[in-house]
């Protein structure tokens, strides 16, 4: 924890950065920023989509969330002071600058970076030094984010966790390793310190065995408590089917309520279920499966200050999102009479590395793992003037510094970007290093392309993907946010059906024509056997070129038929 003249000189930061700050009333609240009352028998901790970030980063959340059909309007498709309001934060303190956008620069100044192993160590700690035996739920999307993470082949990020001291973990991006790899850890280091990889709806294609457990019970204070693993149902098709070849995936609601209704069968006071849904996904499944007191869920980044309730046939169940980067630690205590949960209590709490000490021994190690790449990861490719941030449902400027890039070194009209929910924030001033740049682009499929495509066959790629993300039915959403288009204007209607929300497609001023053929560049194909040079080639060739990036001009869709007053967007 800093002492009090470190906070004072971070004040000082803050006065210099233009944000009215009262130093007395900041001071106090601080001081007791991490003092989280015990409650109850049974802890359990939750952190989800941290992407290898192994260090503090800045992280900006969303200005556009949007809601479609019974999501309109509601969490987690709240944004800015919408979201600030539902939850009574108040703007400018630090949960405000937390949970979302707003003035993020100024307050990114002020109150500093978020998250770090490190400094996560020392909270995880702090609450287990309370809650002796509570346990630590990892949601996935862990080994995948860095550069550190892909050039060991995800070795830093399970070293780290076992460190951290993960109980229980569920995947999806983990699996991008390839099953090989994936089935080594979990029956080599994850077995040897004794964290369980659990998820009931990965099974093998032919017969449909189970491929990892489907759940564990672990005790508690006298209590047992199951925890079910549900991984990325949609992993074969986000991401490239042949690196799990043999393994299908899926919702499958009969499978988790068969095996919800096994752990309470076998003594389970408690049961919740570690997500990898996301969250409109999870809600949906908590009115379906009856029996689960809460889903700890992740994959949509969505930072929630707080369950949501959703009732279903038996009871309500707890729904609940930790958001990403490492930046929130989710504390749920339970109190377990008489074989069942009578009260509980959350707290999302978010992880502010000035505020958190680092732990020695996780310091140590990350320095470890780091220091053999540090020349790489270090190299200066450009400066940035602009604000550089990716997240949010259409496009950010790191995403349209990569459409850019592609687009002049691989002389394409138009460029496709995934609509990736990971990577870093940078500020205006920051160097833009190759560990910065490979924040956005570390993937074991990263092969550039050059495609000519017909301007229906373009058209029709961004429909498909905007069903993906807009579909009213939340068990049709694949996550991620809507492709990233560089070089093409056009008007998009979220509340129309698949082949109607692209409109008004415009390149250079004119119509795109249906039946004419662009350039358009892309990368990370999910087809086997692409070549092409890997995006953060690409990308650092354009930066070093460039040498500083002035303010981003923004590729944004016009966006039509939600209302002026979404709260999902400003």
């Amino acid at each position: 924890m800093m002492n009090r003249r470190e906070f004072l000189q971070m004040l000082a930061v803050a006065a210099a950065s233009g944000m009215a700050i009262d130093s007395k009333k900041a001071l106090a609240g601080d001081v007791d920023f991490y003092n989280l009352p015990k409650f109850g028998n049974v802890s359990l901790m939750h952190m989800t989509d941290c992407h290898a970030q192994l260090l503090p980063i800045y992280f900006r959340e969303p200005n556009v969330n949007i809601g479609i059909g019974e999501a309109t309007g509601k969490v987690p498709h709240l944004v800015g002071e919408h979201l600030l309001k539902k939850y009574g934060i108040k703007p400018g303190t630090r949960e405000a600058h937390a949970f979302t956008y707003l003035d993020f620069v100024q307050a990114a100044k002020t109150y500093g970076k978020v998250g770090g192993f490190a400094h996560l160590k020392t909270l995880v700690d702090k609450v287990r030094g309370s809650r002796p035996g509570s346990l630590l739920l990892d949601g996935g999307d862990t080994w995948q984010g860095s550069a550190t993470a892909l050039w060991t082949n995800a070795q830093d990020m399970v070293d780290a966790c076992i460190a951290l001291g993960v109980d229980v973990m569920t995947p999806h991006w983990e699996m991008t390793y390839g099953a090989e790899r994936v089935k080594q850890i979990v029956d080599n280091d994850f077995k040897k310190a004794g964290v369980d990889f659990v998820a009931q709806n990965v099974v093998t294609a032919d017969f449909g065995d189970q491929v990892f457990k489907p759940y564990v019970i672990r005790e508690m204070n006298g209590i047992k408590v199951a925890i079910v693993g549900q991984a990325f149902p949609y992993t074969p098709i986000a991401n490239p089917r042949y690196m799990v070849p043999d393994w299908s995936f899926g919702i499958r609601d009969d499978g988790m309520q068969k095996w919800v209704d096994d752990a309470r069968a076998n003594g389970a006071q408690v049961v919740v279920v570690l997500s990898h849904n996301g969250m409109d996904v999870d809600i949906k499944m908590a009115s379906r499966v009856t029996g689960v007191d809460a889903i700890f869920g992740g994959h949509t980044h969505d930072g929630v200050p707080q369950p949501i309730e959703v009732k279903n046939a038996k009871g309500v169940t707890l729904v609940t999102n930790a958001g990403s980067n490492g930046k929130f630690l989710g504390v749920m205590d339970f109190d377990v009479k008489n074989g069942k949960v009578a009260g509980w209590k959350y707290k999302l709490l978010p992880v502010f590395s000035n505020l958190l000490a680092e732990d020695t021994k996780m310091a140590a190690l990350i320095k470890k793992i780091r220091d053999p790449y540090n020349d790489k990861l270090n190299e200066k490719l450009a400066v940035t003037e602009d604000f550089l941030y990716r997240r949010g449902n259409f496009n950010g400027t790191f995403d349209q510094v990569i459409l850019d890039a592609l687009m002049k070194v691989k002389g394409a009209d138009a460029a496709f970007s995934p609509g990736f929910r990971w990577g870093t924030t940078l500020l205006p001033g920051d160097v833009i290093t190759m560990d910065r740049l490979m924040d956005q682009t570390a993937i074991t499929y990263p092969a550039t392309t050059l495609t000519n495509m017909t301007g229906e066959t373009i058209k029709t790629i961004m429909e498909d993907v905007c069903d993906n993300l807009f579909n009213a039915d939340p068990y049709y959403q694949q996550g991620g946010d809507m492709v990233r288009v560089g070089g093409i204007h056009y008007t998009v209607n979220p509340n129309k059906k698949i082949g109607e929300r692209i409109s008004n497609m415009m390149l250079n001023g004119k119509a795109v024509d249906p039946n004419k053929t662009y350039k358009v560049a892309g990368w990370a194909p999910v087809g086997e056997g692409v070549t092409g040079a890997p995006i953060w080639d690409v990308v650092a060739e354009y930066l070093r070129d460039m040498k500083v990036i002035k303010p981003v001009k923004l590729n944004l869709p016009k966006v039509v038929g939600i209302g002026s007053s979404n709260p999902g967007m400003v």
